[in-house]
């Protein structure tokens, strides 16, 4: 990784989402910001739930997002680095974005070093110890053996049954407005265990739609990294400070 540019994170786009009414505008919206930081980013960090809902078949891939599909594709073409993390939306990413544009799938969290910093890169979902709900959720969607039986489904049923899934989620409700302390967040709970035993400057996730950027102790930050269906957020990193924004179009 060059040691020029900036490093990019992103969450929560939700590309396709049916529940939303404005997933054309947000396209390219997003397409439009990946236009305007090709030309100094060093390493791109898709940080989950970029696609409300993708499944890939052995021979199928989703219809749509070629816009985004194809400026990924670029960067990675003339050697930045972008990686992509699975989201509780996305969790059936496999190999064709690998394969095909060239990015790196991350299905756990990371710890990785970046300028010398050392970062907990992760979406998020499942490190809430407290919601037993989605944690059982996440084996059944992890779950080989039902995955292989969901592939069994036509395509066309598989879809319209996942889009009317995420169609009653909390996109649909705006279940985003209730006031949010992230100190007694299940998140920020984990976060703040693992670090009594494994020095992390930066934690950097998404899931819960809130943009954070939060001192942990001296040394340590916690961030959430928002999303792109009200605030149209994103972090920076300069090697320095790690930065959100909010892009205006």
């Amino acid at each position: 990784m060059s040691e020029k540019g900036l490093i990019y994170f992103v969450s929560d786009v939700h590309l396709g989402a049916p529940a939303l009414k404005n997933n054309r505008e947000r396209e390219l919206l997003f397409a439009r910001w990946l236009d305007e930081i090709k030309d100094d980013v060093a390493e791109l960090y898709l940080m989950g739930d970029i696609f409300d809902f993708w499944y890939e078949y052995r021979k199928v891939a989703p219809r749509g997002f070629t816009r985004i599909l194809g400026r990924i594709a670029d960067l990675t073409d003339r050697g930045i680095p972008v990686h992509f993390f699975t989201g509780n939306h996305d969790v059936w990413v496999f190999d064709y974005l690998a394969e095909e544009i060239g990015v790196m799938v991350h299905h756990e969290q990371l710890i990785t070093e970046i300028r010398g910093k050392k970062f907990f890169l992760a979406h998020g979902d499942g490190l809430d110890a407290a919601d037993k709900g989605y944690l059982f959720l996440k084996k059944i969607f992890t779950s080989k053996i039902l995955q292989w039986l969901f592939s069994r489904v036509h395509p066309n049923a598989a879809f319209a049954l996942a889009h009317k899934w995420s169609a009653s989620s909390r996109l649909s409700k705006n279940d985003y407005e209730d006031d949010f302390m992230v100190v007694q967040d299940g998140m920020y709970k984990f976060a703040a265990e693992f670090l009594k035993n494994n020095p992390v400057d930066y934690f950097v996730m998404g899931h819960r739609h809130r943009l954070v950027n939060k001192e942990m102790d001296d040394k340590t930050r916690f961030i959430l990294l928002g999303d792109w269906i009200k605030s149209f957020s994103y972090g920076v990193f300069d090697g320095e400070k790690f930065e959100l924004k909010k892009y205006k179009g």
